[in-house]
């Protein structure tokens, strides 16, 4: 099976899952799995591999989740030179937004854990990994730092912070992603929003601030100046 088939059996299997949580939960898990590189990227490189706990912050509708176990269970044979897919005992996420809490717990229901909070203020389990995906920039810089010191806090000496940033250095690359983010959350009904954004080298010098050494794989979707930081405690 080519790398392409074996995706689209991944997407089919994770959103099988929303079905029962409503036809917008499912086409829009459709509709990001297939088009956001993100979750390929995240299996290809095995990010996630060997980590029994996982916490997600701003887990939406909880994706990631159901893109994990759905890599864990569905029946389909494997790329060659892929690790082996994540086996997590335990995967934890936390969302602002309750209408997408409910609908991850329709989901996902038995899988995975999802609580209603905000991240600034949520208390954190402890984990082997935390992931962030496009989130840290909706925040103000100080409480970013301080969420950012709350994860360390919460990861073991050799656990994984895996985070999504935008590259504010990435030319109209970046431009368009912000002017996708505003549009998104005026969607969800936030009026206004204000984006706290860095480049990269600036995203790389608060993870040092606040106690890890961090690793950029830039994502190559054609469109947004994204990049993948994976942080590890010092």
């Amino acid at each position: 099976m080519s790398i392409a088939r074996t995706i689209d059996a991944l997407i089919d299997h994770a959103t099988g899952r929303y079905r029962r949580a409503g036809r917008f939960a499912f086409h829009w898990g459709r509709g990001k799995l297939r088009h956001d590189p993100v979750f390929v990227e995240i299996l290809a490189r095995g990010l996630l591999n060997g980590r029994r706990t996982i916490l997600d912050l701003g887990c939406g509708q909880g994706l990631l989740a159901a893109w994990l176990r759905s890599a864990a269970q569905a029946a389909v044979p494997w790329p060659a030179h892929w690790p082996p897919p994540p086996q997590p005992q335990r995967i934890v996420g936390i969302d602002l937004m309750p209408a997408d809490v409910r609908r991850a717990r329709h989901a996902l229901a038995g899988d995975a854990e999802f609580t209603v909070g905000d991240i600034r203020t949520a208390p954190f389990e402890s984990a082997e990994a935390v992931v962030i995906l496009d989130v840290l920039h909706y925040i103000e810089v100080e409480a970013q730092l301080a969420v950012l010191h709350r994860v360390r806090a919460t990861l073991p000496a050799d656990g994984v912070l895996v985070t999504r940033i935008g590259n504010a250095a990435g030319g109209f690359g970046f431009r368009f992603s912000t002017w996708v983010d505003r549009a998104v959350m005026r969607a969800r009904g936030i009026r206004n929003p204000r984006l706290h954004t860095h480049s990269l080298e600036q995203w790389q010098s608060m993870l040092r601030q606040c106690g890890f050494d961090s690793e950029a794989f830039p994502i190559e979707d054609g469109r947004f100046a994204n990049v993948l930081l994976v942080a590890r405690p010092r």
